[in-house]
């Protein structure tokens, strides 16, 4: 052995997507990093330790522990970590590379010496104990020639394969690979550090064994069947789980860890559309086009911002007015002009209207609304078809009964924190139900109607109409919710295509192509009432929404915005049903035309949905079973859509022809179920 020199690299950095830092975590008063080093050097046949790191300024604190202990390191690139490892290898002139990862604080030294005897006596060309995995996770230890890390760094093209070092090693059979195996399987034991929950353990093992670290695989083993409950708090985490999730899934991990719920809108939770898979976060947007965090190109046929951008992305006209405004200052001690040329605009767009008040969000405007109507009639009660937001006027429906709002898009709404006394204070009646809405109305203490015009289906029998007549001669207001539906079959309201006036409308989303700006539009004697009230907020004031606002009205007037997408969504609609058909699969389409739906016709009909947006993705399309159409979608974005629509359907179809368990068609888990489509 003392002829037989090799080298333990450890590769360590700060900036961990998923858990940024870990390495320095304190662990009984150690760096988790400091430990490894230490714990490493208690090895027999060990020549020496290396860190390769980055040049990155957060690293400062490895290359002081580094000093600290005597322990020379390496600079390298930040994502191409076999460049990184081959460059250290040639500075430092190691023929014989040991590969540890500083998420590893417990590595065994006896284990790993164990190892490079077996690797010198077997003349390995590489040697690891996770091929397949038969020790705790966290006890990864590679070892392998130069030379085979010279290949790979001259041949190794993908980018998995250069952030990973040794994937082209495990795959390059011209190597004597040797895989070095435990007695008993212990691989479900997880003792590495990638999430919070993993220092929680090792903090846990650390604490058992007080002011020893130098505890070894069999002391750890006793501990693990003695003390399982310790090893519980991670277990439920995929090992390797890293190395096959993307970036954005990793930075989507640690999101849950800090926000609750993960995103500040649940509509873009990835889980609700491809989990473990969804980029889920975004570095530019222009057009349809949207780029990941690891620049990744992808065209949008999902929800354009959830139905914010009608212009697309990063419209060119709209930023640069909002740009001016920003060099202006976007907010003074003093209003905004744009604020009275906006009102002045849409009352001019709606006729009927005669004022308006503006918020930020679709709820505080929906919330608006329902304070000015009760205060205009003094009374209390809200009757409600639809999905309109957060707060709790409208969450309180589920109070008394908590399906009542499962036929308004969302079901199983979490209710906890909803004032209770608000019970039996809000009514659902759902939509084409004439009946069920009379019955309800009948109600001496309702004081407003607050509903969508359309969403996925079209007034039946003069509902709307029928609707208004009753509301009119019971002195309620009727407030129609346009957060969605408004400027996207015409040019302000949906209810100007049914010839039926509210009280009040409230507009959002596309009204300012992405800019933050809602708008409660309403005749002067309900929203004067809003005087008697106390209803304001300091970023209701700011400057970019008006401006935004103004200017998208602008360029939808010129381009006839409503027009186009409608008529892309017309030829979707025909073209999905033909695809279908062809595959013979059924389908129920839905939706307004300018942002179309389909479900399938199938009890699997999750698992279907979850598929297309699993092979849309690997063709670089963002896509679910619905899309909110934009300007900028062409026939050329919409083709490869259409190929590719049509290859999942004969899949889906083959699947169900021959039997197979449809579940096979997924390489992840089926979607979570969020949106409910009414019939």
């Amino acid at each position: 052995m003392r002829n037989n020199k090799i080298t333990a690299v450890v590769q360590a950095r700060y900036n961990s997507v998923r858990f940024p830092g870990k390495i320095l975590s304190n662990i009984n008063g150690r760096s988790a990093l400091e430990i490894l080093l230490l714990r490493l050097k208690k090895s027999k046949n060990l020549t020496n330790i290396i860190i390769s790191t980055t040049n990155d300024k957060r690293n400062i604190s490895i290359k002081k522990i580094c000093k600290k202990l005597n322990i020379k390191y390496f600079s390298g690139s930040e994502n191409n970590v076999l460049d990184r490892y081959y460059k250290t290898a040639l500075k430092f002139n190691i023929k014989n590379v040991i590969r540890i990862t500083s998420d590893c604080p417990l590595i065994d030294p006896s284990l790993l010496d164990s190892m490079i005897k077996v690797y010198f006596e077997k003349k390995a060309d590489y040697l690891s104990n996770t091929n397949p995995p038969t020790y705790p996770d966290g006890l990864d230890i590679e070892i392998f020639k130069f030379s085979a890390l010279k290949k790979a760094w001259l041949n190794a093209k993908k980018s998995y394969d250069k952030e990973h070092v040794t994937p082209f090693l495990k795959k390059n059979n011209k190597l004597k690979k040797i895989n070095f195996k435990n007695d008993k399987d212990y691989s479900k034991v997880r003792i590495t550090l990638d999430e919070k929950s993993d220092l929680e353990v090792i903090r846990g093992i650390f604490k058992y064994f007080k002011n020893n670290i130098y505890f070894n695989l069999n002391d750890i083993i006793k501990l693990y069947k003695s003390e399982k409950k310790l090893f519980l708090k991670n277990m439920h985490l995929k090992r390797n789980y890293g190395g096959v999730i993307s970036y954005g899934q990793k930075v989507w991990k640690r999101a849950q860890q800090i926000i609750p719920g993960g995103t500040m809108l649940y509509s873009k939770n990835p889980n609700l559309f491809l989990p473990n898979f969804w980029p889920t976060y975004y570095t530019k947007a222009r057009g349809y086009s949207v780029w990941d965090l690891q620049g990744k190109k992808y065209s949008d046929l999902s929800s354009m911002g959830v139905g914010t951008n009608i212009l697309g992305y990063a419209k060119k006209e709209i930023d640069d007015a909002v740009i001016k405004a920003i060099q202006n200052s976007n907010m003074s001690s003093l209003n905004c002009y744009e604020e009275v040329s906006l009102a002045e605009k849409l009352i001019e767009i709606n006729p009927w209207a005669h004022m308006v008040k503006y918020a930020r969000t679709g709820a505080e405007a929906n919330s608006i609304a329902i304070r000015i109507a009760r205060a205009t009639t003094g009374k209390n009660k809200i009757a409600i078809c639809g999905y309109h937001g957060w707060h709790d006027w409208y969450l309180a429906a589920n109070l008394d009964d908590d399906q009542n709002l499962n036929n308004h898009l969302m079901r199983n709404l979490k209710i906890n924190g909803v004032n209770k006394n608000l019970r039996k204070s809000v009514l659902t009646f759902d939509y084409n139900d004439f009946k069920g809405a009379k019955k309800i109305l009948s109600s001496k203490d309702v004081a407003a109607v607050i509903m969508e015009v359309s969403r996925n289906v079209k007034p039946q029998n003069n509902f709307l109409k029928k609707i208004r007549s009753l509301t009119k001669n019971k002195n309620i207001i009727l407030i129609f919710d346009e957060c969605t539906s408004g400027f996207r079959e015409n040019l302000g309201g949906l209810h100007r295509k049914f010839n039926v006036t509210p009280d009040i409308a409230v507009f959002g989303k596309a009204l300012g192509n992405g800019y933050a700006i809602t708008a409660v539009v309403g005749i002067k004697e309900v929203m004067e009432n809003a005087n008697s009230s106390f209803i304001s907020s300091t970023f209701w004031t700011e400057r970019i929404g008006p401006t935004a606002a103004l200017k998208t009205i602008e360029l939808m007037k010129k381009t006839q915005s409503w027009k186009i997408i409608t008529e892309m969504g017309i030829k979707f609609k025909k073209q999905i049903k033909k695809i279908a058909d062809k595959n013979k699969i059924k389908i129920n389409i839905q939706g307004l035309d300018a942002m179309p739906k389909f479900e399938f016709d199938h009890e699997d009909k999750e698992i279907f949905t979850t598929f297309l947006s699993q092979e849309m993705l690997k063709k670089n399309i963002l896509a679910t079973n619905f899309i909110y159409f934009c300007i900028n979608h062409d026939e050329n974005i919409m083709k490869k859509y259409y190929e590719c629509l049509d290859e999942v359907f004969f899949k889906i179809s083959k699947t169900i022809k021959e039997n197979i368990s449809t579940k096979n068609l997924l390489e992840g888990p089926i979607k979570t179920s969020g949106l409910r489509y009414r019939p």
